[in-house]
């Protein structure tokens, strides 16, 4: 089976693990599986049947868009790892030096 990291995110799914197993050959195979074992975690990764945009799966540290999407290969002994996009940042605001 496939070693699955969980992001922090998602860990309600798994009963807080960080990392479960799935079978599959596929990614979609994969996602199948997780969702059979941990109802609820394919809602936040597709959307009608398509990875969500804000959402990067790799196996073996290829990135699935590049490597099939959901159809990339997966093998027995993968690692694969779910990274929901993170946004943000902050304005930094400096302040008004005062001249006299």
């Amino acid at each position: 089976m496939a070693t699955v990291s969980v992001p922090t995110i998602l860990r309600t799914h798994t009963d807080g693990e960080k990392s479960v197993e799935a079978k599959g050959s596929t990614v979609a195979e994969v996602i199948a599986d997780l969702e059979s074992r941990h109802a609820g975690i394919s809602g936040r990764l597709l959307n009608d049947g398509k990875l969500h945009r804000f959402v990067n799966i790799y196996v073996d540290d290829e990135d699935i868009r590049f490597s099939g999407g959901l159809e990339a290969p997966v093998k027995e002994n993968s690692t694969f790892t779910i990274l929901p996009a993170v946004a943000g940042g902050a304005t930094i605001l400096h302040p008004t030096v005062a001249g006299g």
